[in-house]
């Protein structure tokens, strides 16, 4: 899945590396202020304790709206919605508008999570290359001092601010294709089944027997099967066919992976609510608002993998 960026529009997109509560209140306070003083709203997405210490600070603070961080889920593949129907109404309010969103870093527990953070980042500059003029700081926690992490942020940001300005990223090329993180091999015994047409039973059948032996709740294993089904059914609707499904337990999830010969060019598949009236294209949005983690990997030539991750705790 070959992805660049050619043009951000009116959306100007901004890192903000920070260290420590009182840098990530300057940093966001100072954004805020430009935001009133240019009578635009500001929209703020952050985990809880950045929450608290913003909204000590702005008791009063009108034009500041708060988002549940949490509502979304751990998925990044869930939360280019959240932005796009708040910029929405504000646009059909015709009501200017700022945003804060600082993603779960400290939240992932798998370098899989991670990667798929940093991707919708790079993803927010495609998503909204057309779309009204706004501006989003991404506050980024430095506490780890991982800079091959924080170069790789940079790339998926056109602009990083510091000391209260910005300015270009000197890593970011908007005709750059965004370059993937290898999917980690299985770390155990992984179990496999090769499917093509009338055979989507026995795929259910396989992952019903797999994820009940690595204990996932039922409830779970029924939201696992209808995204399963979707997966396999376009793997045989769009990848020639059949494809191969292999199953197995890692980092405390129960992974269904799919291969098969097809390619999905639109890099925002499934990440973008389907409108009511729209032909298709609801499979893998459903996909994503049913698994803990989704990975796509697809180019004309080599197929496409995508991976289901389901957490095996029932929290």
């Amino acid at each position: 899945m070959t992805t660049s960026v050619h043009s951000t529009g009116g959306f100007r997109h901004e890192l903000y590396p920070y260290l420590g509560d009182d840098e990530f209140l300057s940093g966001a306070l100072g954004f805020i202020e430009e935001a009133q003083e240019a009578r635009e709203g500001v929209l703020i997405s952050v985990p809880c304790d950045r929450e608290t210490l913003l909204r000590a600070e702005l008791p009063d603070a009108k034009s500041v709206t708060f988002l549940d961080a949490a509502a979304p889920g751990r998925n990044p593949g869930r939360l280019l919605a959240v932005w796009h129907d708040e910029i929405a109404r504000h646009a059909a309010e015709g009501r200017p508008v700022r945003g804060i969103g600082e993603s779960a870093w400290r939240q992932a527990q798998t370098p899989s999570e991670a990667a798929e953070l940093r991707y919708h980042e790079w993803l927010l500059n495609l998503a909204f290359a057309q779309s009204a003029a706004w501006s989003l700081l991404c506050p980024y926690d430095t506490a780890d001092d991982d800079r091959e992490a924080l170069q790789a942020l940079a790339r998926c940001h056109p602009f990083v601010r510091r000391n209260g300005t910005a300015s270009p990223s000197e890593d970011f090329d908007r005709d750059a294709p965004y370059v993937f993180e290898e999917l980690a091999s299985p770390c155990g015994p992984c179990d496999e089944l090769a499917y093509s047409r009338g055979e989507l039973t026995a795929v259910r059948d396989k992952i019903t027997t797999c994820a009940t032996a690595a204990g996932l709740p039922e409830i779970r294993l029924g939201e696992l099967l209808l995204a399963a089904t979707e997966v396999a059914s376009n793997s045989i609707r769009h990848g020639g066919g059949h494809g191969t499904l292999r199953t197995w337990t890692q980092d405390a999830a129960f992974l269904c992976e799919f291969r098969d010969a097809g390619h999905i060019d639109n890099p925002l598949a499934g990440r973008t609510r389907p409108t009511h009236d729209q032909y298709g294209g609801r499979g893998l949005w459903l996909v994503h608002q049913l698994c803990d983690l989704v990975e796509i990997r697809s180019a004309p030539g080599t197929g496409t993998t995508v991976r289901l991750h389901t957490r095996l705790a029932t929290a």
